[in-house]
């Protein structure tokens, strides 16, 4: 497997922490590796019945980094307040799902680079991944309940294995290239 050298280097760090980055780092590669060889036009394409597309769920995937990232470190008011979502909120939140004009698979490759170097940073790190934050009010949180820094990665590990899945059968229903077997 190779990993990305903009994410900082794994040996660096030892135990718990060596294996969540190694965990995410193959997750990581799984997704881009779903988007070799493709055009900009064909990142944005949907292949199967779903809303997908492979620059899409990069697109996803960097936000949702992002914003789990950012809340080990804030807490909720790295969210938006999702009980006050509007019409106008939930579109924007779709157009992460896709490809917009203007948009470039090098460009949403390049942030999702970025994020990744800062989440990496942040596991490395952290003081303590046993320091937990009260997660936001929204319909599918239970309330009052609260993630700790180590439950948030494994979150990003789990989030980043399940939309490479939907990368793959997004790429093999587009040209039937797979990235295993």
């Amino acid at each position: 497997m190779t990993t990305n050298t903009s994410t900082t280097n794994t040996q660096a760090v030892t135990g718990e922490r060596a294996d969540l980055l190694v965990a995410l780092a193959k997750q990581r590669h799984f997704l881009r590796f779903t988007t070799r060889d493709l055009t900009d036009e064909q990142a944005g394409l949907r292949t199967t019945a779903s809303e997908l597309c492979v620059g899409g769920l990069i697109k996803h995937v960097t936000a949702t980094e992002r914003v789990w990232a950012t809340f080990i470190l804030e807490g909720p008011s790295a969210f938006p307040d999702f009980t006050a979502f509007t019409e106008a909120d939930y579109a924007r939140r779709a157009d992460e799902f896709r490809m917009l004009p203007g948009e470039t698979l090098a460009g949403v490759l390049a942030e999702y680079d970025e994020v990744a170097r800062r989440t990496d940073e942040l596991v490395a790190t952290l003081p303590d991944l046993n320091a937990t934050q009260p997660l936001p009010k929204a319909p599918w949180f239970e309330p009052g309940a609260e993630y700790s820094a180590r439950r948030v990665l494994l979150h990003i590990v789990a989030e980043t294995a399940q939309h490479a899945g939907h990368a793959d059968i997004i790429r093999e229903s587009l040209d039937g290239a797979k990235s295993m077997g």
